[in-house]
C-alpha cells in the first residue's frame, strides 16, 4: 500500500482529530523506524513517551507473544498472574502500597481524583472536594481532566466543565491564596510536560508536601509522562524526596500497549473498595505481561543511564547552536528545547520529521522523549539530522 492510498483511506474513514505528519511508519527496531517506502527515521519521540524500551525489543516481544497465546482477557471478576506480578514490582520499586490498573493516563488521573474526593468524604463529609492544580499543567483529554488542566486554551468548546478545580502558580503563596475549607487535594506534574517541559522547584515541592500533610490534603502526582524511568528514576517523585499519597502512571509502562493506572500509599490503600471504581480492561493479562517485561528491562542500571543519556543529548544540542534553537531544560530523557524568537516550533518540528528525525512540540518549544534504551549511535544519528536540517 502506498502512502497516498493510506492517506486517502484515513481522510475518508477516520475522524480528523490529529494534525498528522505526512509520514506512514511501517516497522522498526530500537529507536530506528522505517516508513512504507523503507526510509529511515531516528525516533526522538517514542510515541509521545510510550515506547520506553523502543520498538520490537526482543524481551518485550517474547513476553507479549507468550501471554497472547495463553490468555488475552478474562475480566477483573477473576485473578490472573500478570497484573499481580506487575503490582508487586511497582510497589517494591516505588515504595508505594498498592496499585490500580486502567488503560490510559487520563483514566489514571481520573482515578486519583476520585480517590481524593472519597478520602475526604469518608473523613469530613460533603463540601470538601476541591482539587488545586498548577497553571501550565496538563492532565488529560476527558472532560474532568481537561477541567483539572491549568491552561485556558484547553477550556473551550466542551461546556459546561465540571466544578471543583482551582489553579495556582507553582509557588506556595499562590497555592495558599486559592486554598479554602473546601480543598481535599493538590494535583501536580513534577515536570510539566505538555506545558513545555518545566521541572518544578524542589523547595516548593517539599513545602507543598508539608502543607498537604498539615491540612490533610492528599498530594497527588501526575507521573503519566515523567514516570517509568523517563526522568532518571522509576518515578520522578523519588528525585524530589517526597512520597505522594497517590501517583498516576501510563505512557511508557507497557512499552507500546495501552495501560495506565495509579499507585497509593498505605494511608489510601483502603479508600476505594468493591464497587467504587473499575475498568473493563484494567490489568489486562497481555498489557500486564508487557509491563512486567518493561520493568525487567528497565532495571536500576538501565534507569541510571537515562540521566547520562539526557545530559549527553542536551550538551550536544546546546553546543551545536543552530540559530533557531536556544537552551535546553528537563530531567533525564524528558527534554525541552527553547525555540528562538521569530521561529515556529511547529515548523521546526515538521522540518525535522521530514528530514528523518521524529520529535515533538510542547508549549512554544521543541520536546524530545526518545526511547530510554536508545543507543549512543542512534543519538548521534539523530543529532546529525538535527544539525543538518536546522543549520
Amino acid at each position: 500500500m502506498t502512502f497516498e492510498t493510506l492517506y486517502a483511506l484515513d481522510s475518508r474513514y477516520v475522524i480528523q482529530t490529529y494534525g498528522r505528519n505526512p509520514i506512514a511508519i511501517d516497522h522498526g527496531r530500537g529507536a530506528t523506524l522505517y516508513d512504507l517506502e523503507g526510509r529511515e527515521y531516528i525516533d526522538f519521540a517514542a510515541g509521545i513517551g510510550v515506547l520506553s524500551v523502543g520498538t520490537a525489543h526482543p524481551k518485550w516481544v517474547a513476553a507479549v507473544t507468550e501471554q497472547a497465546g495463553r490468555l488475552a482477557h478474562v475480566s477483573n471478576l477473576y485473578y490472573t498472574r500478570p497484573y499481580i506480578e506487575l503490582a508487586e514490582k511497582l510497589c517494591a520499586r516505588s515504595g508505594m502500597a498498592a496499585a490500580f490498573f486502567g488503560n490510559s493516563g487520563a483514566e489514571g488521573n481520573e482515578g486519583i481524583l476520585k480517590l481524593a474526593r472519597k478520602y475526604s468524604f469518608d473523613r469530613y463529609g460533603e463540601g470538601r472536594g476541591t482539587v488545586i492544580t498548577l497553571n501550565n499543567s496538563f492532565h488529560g483529554r476527558t472532560i474532568t481532566t481537561l477541567a483539572a488542566t491549568g491552561q485556558e486554551a484547553f477550556h473551550q468548546y466542551f461546556f459546561p466543565f465540571p466544578e471543583g478545580f482551582r489553579s495556582a502558580d507553582p509557588n506556595l503563596d499562590a497555592v495558599q491564596a486559592v486554598a479554602g475549607h473546601d480543598v481535599c487535594a493538590v494535583l501536580v506534574e513534577l515536570v510539566q510536560g505538555e506545558g513545555g517541559v518545566y521541572p518544578l522547584d524542589r523547595e516548593f515541592v517539599r513545602e507543598l508536601a508539608q502543607l498537604c500533610e498539615d491540612r490533610d490534603w492528599l498530594l497527588l502526582v501526575d507521573e503519566v509522562q515523567s514516570g517509568v524511568g523517563r526522568t532518571g528514576s522509576l518515578f520522578c517523585f523519588q528525585q524530589y524526596g517526597i512520597q505522594p499519597d497517590a501517583c498516576s502512571f501510563a505512557k511508557g509502562i507497557a512499552g507500546g500497549l495501552p495501560m495506565g493506572g495509579f499507585l497509593v500509599n498505605e494511608k489510601c490503600r483502603n479508600v476505594l473498595g468493591p464497587g467504587t471504581h473499575g475498568s473493563t480492561f484494567g490489568g489486562n493479562p497481555v498489557c500486564a505481561a508487557a509491563a512486567c517485561a518493561v520493568l525487567d528491562i528497565l532495571d536500576d542500571e538501565a534507569i541510571a543511564q537515562v540521566a547520562e543519556k539526557g545530559e549527553y543529548l542536551r550538551g550536544r544540542i546546546e553546543a551545536m547552536g543552530p540559530p533557531c534553537l536556544g537552551p535546553t531544560r528537563g530531567m533525564g530523557l524528558m527534554i525541552g528545547i527553547e525555540v528562538a524568537q521569530g521561529c515556529s516550533n511547529k515548523e521546526l518540528c515538521a522540518r525535522l520529521n521530514q528530514a528523518g528525525l521524529l520529535c515533538l512540540t510542547a508549549g512554544a518549544d521543541l520536546r524530545l522523549l526518545p526511547p530510554l534504551t536508545i543507543t549512543r549511535e542512534e543519538m548521534d544519528q539523530g543529532l546529525a539530522v538535527m544539525k543538518t536540517a536546522l543549520s
